[in-house]
């Protein structure tokens, strides 16, 4: 079994640990509203966490495929689990690790205060912050250089990411009637237009990095293949 076994193993331990100390440790009043859900203790109204739960899920899988499926770069039939595998990255894990984290970093620099207020900062611990907003783009461009998957048809991934970023779009919206209150601190600054205008900036940018990613898989192993046959002859 190659080396990458033990790295989705502790990539998969370093999602459950982060999960395990948020919601065991981590209580911040000024984010807990009287309508949040008990569940995961309000915070599945943040695209963060709905994000490590799909890396959870996906190194989860591919843990599975590495003990019972396969890892071949073109299996002749391959069995489901690698199946899913290879359609989860593509579609969902690459560009929303990388979406998670552009914007996260991209508006702290910009100013913090927009998405995550200094007064945080003594609840929630660096280390944290990291994982959740750090860690996860570290992550997933690993697992492009060192696991090998075909991409779908562009029009399948965006249709499945779009739809994935527009649900919780609406998500939001919802939870904004249901409560009179915005997600993240950006949307209270923005009138109705600039919002509509940073929602499609931000499909475009999903969207973008959905592309990035089918390029950059293809580069990543074309030149693998390249220098396998330099070695063979």
């Amino acid at each position: 079994m190659s080396l990458v076994f033990p790295f989705h193993c502790l990539t998969l331990g370093v999602y459950i640990l982060a999960f395990w100390y948020d919601l065991t440790y981590v209580d911040i009043p000024q984010m807990q509203h009287k309508n949040d859900m008990k569940f995961f203790k309000g915070r599945l109204k943040f695209l963060t966490i709905w994000n490590m739960l799909l890396q959870a899920l996906f190194f989860t899988i591919c843990v599975i495929n590495d003990l019972v499926g396969t890892n071949e770069e073109a299996p002749k039939k391959a069995p489901l689990i690698r199946r899913v595998k290879d359609l989860i990255l593509p579609c969902l894990a690459f560009p929303l690790s990388m979406f998670v984290g552009l914007t996260f970093w991209g508006i702290y620099f910009v100013d913090r205060e927009l998405i995550f207020p200094r007064a945080l900062d003594q609840f929630f611990p660096a280390w944290l912050n990291h994982v959740m907003h750090t860690n996860i783009m570290i992550f997933i461009l690993i697992e492009l250089f060192t696991s090998y998957r075909k991409y779908p048809a562009r029009k399948v991934g965006l249709t499945i990411l779009s739809l994935f970023m527009l649900v919780y779009l609406v998500w939001i919206h919802i939870i904004h009637a249901y409560s009179g209150m915005w997600v993240y601190p950006i949307l209270e600054v923005l009138n109705l237009p600039l919002r509509i205008v940073f929602f499609i900036g931000l499909l475009g940018l999903s969207v973008s990095l959905y592309i990035v990613g089918e390029k950059l898989n293809g580069i990543v192993w074309s030149q693998k293949k390249h220098s396998l046959k330099k070695r063979s002859n």
